[in-house]
């Protein structure tokens, strides 16, 4: 014989069931606008049924249901949609970084324009051929001596520029591994709540989408991967478990960064944030792990992270950090001076652009003072240097510096050497300005080692050395090639940037198709499980009627 009271669990049942999930309803809209806020439901269970099996079971048609319960509250997750979205914020963050350097650059080159170095350079050709038609004109001397201050100046502007924002590159790298390192931090602390609350029996959903929300941010600066391990105890069968993330290097491999246990933290062993590659070898040793317990007590240090080969071509894991460092410079193998022999020395965006622009003044340099030295000043003497540079650090290549120390010696406008041959019986040179025009010339001049110019006004040849840094085209086809592969780098880099940001873009709509709060919808289960709420206390009112009509209204016949 059932009993009559079984009505009223049942009916209780289905009230605290629904009252749970218009809870988590009102939960989830009071985190509409909460950011990495994922929507929870209530997973509904029907309780075991009346009679269970056994041999003393009453003999009755069939089992009863006894009402609903909430199994568990979940989260609504997609996590391969997850995946989706590091990889793809890992790859924005890259490419951000890139274009943002590309576009200070560009700034600061300012081509093409009426007011960059190519325009500064076309002038001084141009007051040389002037000088050429009027040698003896002391005004067009003035602008020669003017128009070589200029290119020294814009030398000096466009280099001490470029070496500026590599400086705040570097700082702001060294910003950004901070800024990664904190979110480590919070993610191991979070992640060993999760660790501590699971083994209970509970589902640590907010836990959850906090640590989620770190490992997105944390995918920005460095590509993760993500591997789960059970939290133990009584977790439940769909517990997420406490997340091991390791650094995905670009060759495969993982370097491991957090644990339940413990974590570690990016650091660089040098101020300067340089990256040195020793030859022959495929490591870095200036940016590692420092390895922490769960007391945040320091343990060791961790293994180094690949960097670069043993051509220095960079493999850092991708991310907005090896933007950053591609955009800083970082000591590798490199062919520096066109040999096909590769020499140790610092590559990076910006380190690129200040050695072609150093390769470029001291080839202008050593170009202009060896025809300068081979004419006549107006009174006769022979030319004298130009231009003059600092002599470069030990170990550097004979042009580093060049295009910042760039200035002139000290010449005046009457020691301009326009004339290519000397006056006869010591008179002053009028009229030729054969070495002006030979100066104005260098412009076009091939480069190729030993070849052979032409100067005119005089029999002599001028042999281009073999030791200038730019060995092919003229100076003005080098620096078109320089401002040309510029271009496109950042026009790549801007292009990659936007690609990228699609898609990422379209990954969140998709994630958030899945796992944001939609207002309509959680207003439509408000009133549904309202309408069960109702319902289930409806019918503890009819049980009610049901035993008030049994204890009080049987057994009364003949009253």
């Amino acid at each position: 014989m059932r009993s009559t009271f079984m009505g009223l669990e049942t009916a209780k049942r289905g009230m605290f069931t629904q009252q749970g999930a218009l809870y988590t309803t009102g939960h989830n809209i009071s985190n509409a606008n909460t950011p990495g806020y994922s929507r929870q439901r209530i997973n509904f269970e029907t309780t075991t049924p009346y009679p269970a099996v056994g041999l003393n079971r009453p003999n009755i048609p069939g089992q009863m249901g006894t009402g609903v319960e909430a199994g568990s509250v979940q989260r609504i997750r997609d996590s391969f949609l997850d995946v989706q979205y590091r990889n793809e914020n890992t790859k924005l963050g890259y490419w951000s970084a890139r274009a943002d350097a590309f576009a200070k650059v560009e700034d600061i080159v300012n081509e093409p324009t009426t007011e960059g170095l190519a325009a500064t350079m076309t002038e001084l050709w141009k007051s040389f051929q002037d000088l050429a038609g009027a040698s003896e004109n002391e005004g067009a001397r003035g602008v020669v001596l003017e128009r070589l201050q200029a290119a020294a100046d814009t030398f000096n502007y466009m280099s001490d520029s470029l070496q500026a924002v590599k400086k705040d590159f570097g700082n702001q790298a060294g910003i950004t591994v901070n800024s990664a390192n904190s979110v480590i931090e919070k993610l191991f602390a979070v992640n060993r709540q999760i660790s501590e609350v699971e083994p209970n029996g509970y589902l640590p959903n907010d836990l959850y989408d906090e640590r989620d929300r770190l490992i997105d941010e944390l995918s920005q600066y460095v590509s993760v991967s993500v591997d789960a391990d059970p939290s133990g105890g009584n977790a439940l069968p769909i517990a997420e478990g406490v997340y091991n993330v390791s650094i995905l290097n670009a060759d495969g491999t993982k370097t491991p960064l957090l644990t339940k246990d413990e974590y570690s933290l990016l650091s660089f062993s040098s101020a300067s944030v340089d990256v040195t590659v020793p030859a022959g070898s495929n490591r870095v040793d200036s940016l590692f792990l420092i390895q922490h317990d769960r007391s945040n007590t320091q343990t060791g240090t961790g293994p180094e992270i690949p960097f670069a080969d043993a051509n220095g071509t960079p493999v850092f894991p991708n991310g907005e950090i090896k933007g950053l460092i591609e955009t800083y410079g970082y000591k590798g193998m490199k062919d520096t001076d066109g040999d096909g022999v590769k020499e140790e020395a610092t590559a990076g965006v910006y380190q690129n652009m200040i050695d072609e622009l150093d390769k470029f003044a001291y080839t202008f340099k050593t170009l202009v003072n060896d025809i300068h030295k081979l004419g006549f000043d107006a009174e006769g003497n022979a030319g004298l240097d130009v231009f003059q540079t600092d002599a470069p650090a030990a170990g550097q290549p004979v042009y580093t510096g060049a295009a910042s120390s760039l200035g002139l010696t000290g010449i005046t406008t009457k020691q301009i050497a326009a004339s290519a041959v000397p006056p006869e019986n010591g008179a002053v040179n009028i009229g030729d300005g054969n070495n002006a025009q030979n100066l104005s010339n260098i412009s076009a001049m091939l480069l190729t080692p030993g070849n052979t110019v032409d100067l005119l006004g005089t029999d002599d040849t001028y042999t281009v050395p073999a030791d200038l840094p730019i060995k092919t085209g003229s100076l003005n086809s080098f620096y078109e090639g320089v401002i040309g592969r510029l271009g496109v780098d950042s026009q790549q880099a801007s292009r990659m940037e936007g690609n990228v940001d699609v898609l990422r873009a379209s990954v969140i709509t998709n994630r958030e198709s899945v796992s944001s709060v939609s207002l309509d919808e959680e207003m439509t289960n408000l009133i549904k499980y309202q309408h069960a709420y109702n319902g289930a206390a409806r019918m503890i009112t009819i049980v009610d009627e049901m035993l008030d009509k049994i204890i009080n209204g049987m057994g009364v016949a003949g009253r």
